[in-house]
């Protein structure tokens, strides 16, 4: 009787066993495969929790001299699975200048007239000359990232010597160098660039943080512009163009500031002047990125130069209004006018801001397509992985076209991570602990397209153009909006 009842007692604690490991063979699988979605993107942890680590696992007494440098990774295979986004292939545009001469000291010293600061980097060690007084910190945001990049990535980045512009607009026109005569353009480094210059565009500051304005590094600001993009739904949304920002740089937005909207017209957008004083004695909380996803349209507009704001505003699933840039940076050359934004016409913004939200709100899944077109492309080609293999590439091809071994200048000063992290406090201080990269990469860099052919930019250059005049002609009456 005790052994009749004890046999199913034993198949039942068989049957409830291999349940078990069931239920745990799923729960590994189902965290494989988000791993492996997640993992495409996103294949190296960067950002770490700043719980994980502090400025008190640094020893600040020393100097950068006297700490090692990251050892390199002899596990890590020579190429990687991944193919590097498309917009990377800009990069052989922007160097396309100094191949077939190659870049000479003379000719890189020639920058220093206009450029902020000189980075060297010999056997993995950062060194800095500086040259001009930087607005805010650019110029520190931006070591860091490199150095960064020294971390993910140590003993992979060939020895390095560049000069890097931290204004807004570019400086190296095209105009300066033209002629039969003409000498060869000095390499410089920028965050923007435009068809009459050759600076080269290098990724901004502003992916590491610009505590200035309480904007917090790309990788910690994303995540939570993607939670903000969902208390919201896209139809619930204010069906407004919305856009706050200083209207008191460049004409362009002095002219926006007229599309507001008044007793006499509505011209179906919301502009609101960002107060400075105001919102710095306030920490510029009420300027949030994340929680600005409450319209359906969000405005890109110019300052002085391009704006660090698109990858926010292309982020939050509403469908930009892009008024039509001069300017670019390293990776919005590749957006597609009406796939990725709405294209507004510079001449009548006011009308061609209310078309498109009209238009919108008429077809509204066309428009939430587009709005979340350009904000798939931020947030899946634009995750930090990919913002540093394109450093990366750009900095492995300009090695390659130095005609001389670098060396550290006389009165360079070396900089490295733990000096930078010591050397603040508060906002500052936890903004570089938020963007320190973990450890070495376990794969390397994604794999770098080809160079278009000659003929391929033209090629793309005229299809935006075509995709824009379509929208104008729709504009004037003269195709169907459908």
């Amino acid at each position: 009787m005790i052994a009749r009842l004890q046999q199913p007692r034993r198949a039942q604690s068989t049957a409830v066993f291999f349940l078990a490991i069931l239920i745990i063979i799923g729960l590994i699988t189902q965290w494989l495969d988000i791993s492996i979605i997640t993992g495409s993107l996103q294949k190296k942890f960067l950002v770490q929790d700043s719980s994980s680590i502090n400025s008190e696992e640094f020893d600040c007494s020393l100097n950068c001299s006297k700490i090692p440098s990251p050892v390199k990774n002899d596990n890590v295979e020579s190429s990687s699975g991944m193919v590097c986004p498309d917009y990377f292939k800009w990069i052989h545009e922007d160097l396309r200048p100094w191949k077939e001469t190659g870049i000479s000291i003379k000719m890189l010293e020639e920058a220093k007239n206009v450029a902020h600061i000189r980075i060297i980097v010999v056997n993995g060690r950062l060194y800095t000359l500086r040259y001009k007084k930087v607005f805010q910190t650019r110029d520190i945001v931006t070591i860091w990232g490199i150095l960064q990049l020294l971390r993910l990535y140590p003993g992979r980045l060939p020895d390095l010597d560049l000069m890097l512009e931290c204004g807004d607009r570019p400086v190296i026109k095209k105009r300066d160098y033209g002629g039969r005569e003409a000498s060869m353009p000095p390499p410089l480094f920028h965050y923007s660039g435009d068809e009459s210059s050759y600076d080269i565009v290098f990724p901004d500051w502003s992916f590491w943080g610009w505590p200035e304005l309480n904007i917090k590094p790309w990788e910690v600001l994303k995540q939570e512009i993607q939670r903000g993009n969902t208390r919201i739904k896209w139809k619930d949304r204010e069906p407004y163009a919305y856009w706050k920002g200083n209207t008191r740089v460049g004409s362009e937005r002095r002219d926006l500031a007229k599309c507001n909207a008044t007793d006499q017209d509505d011209w179906k957008a919301r502009i609101f002047e960002m107060r400075w004083n105001e919102e710095k004695k306030q920490g510029f909380k009420s300027s949030d990125m994340a929680n600005q996803c409450t319209y359906r349209y969000k405005i890109y507009v110019e300052g002085v130069s391009w704006s660090v704001s698109q990858k926010y505003i292309l982020a939050c699933d509403s469908m930009a209004l892009i008024i039509k840039p001069h300017f670019y940076d390293f990776f919005t050359r590749s957006l597609l006018p009406s796939i990725h934004y709405w294209p507004i016409n510079t001449n009548n913004k006011c009308e061609s801001i209310k078309l498109a939200v009209e238009w919108g709100n008429n077809y509204t899944d066309k428009a939430q397509e587009i709005g979340r077109a350009g904000s798939n492309f931020v947030l899946e080609n634009l995750v930090m992985d990919y913002v540093y293999d394109y450093s990366f590439h750009l900095l492995n091809e300009y090695a390659k076209l130095l005609k001389y071994k670098p060396t550290v200048p006389e009165g360079a000063v070396e900089t490295c991570s733990e000096a930078l992290v010591c050397s603040v406090r508060g906002q500052k201080k936890r903004y570089r602990i938020h963007s320190m990269v973990k450890s070495m990469s376990d794969s390397p860099p994604c794999n770098l397209l080809p160079s278009f052919e000659p003929e391929d930019v033209s090629v793309f250059l005229e299809r935006k153009a075509n995709l824009t005049n379509q929208v104008v002609l729709w504009e004037r009456g003269e195709t169907d909006s459908n």
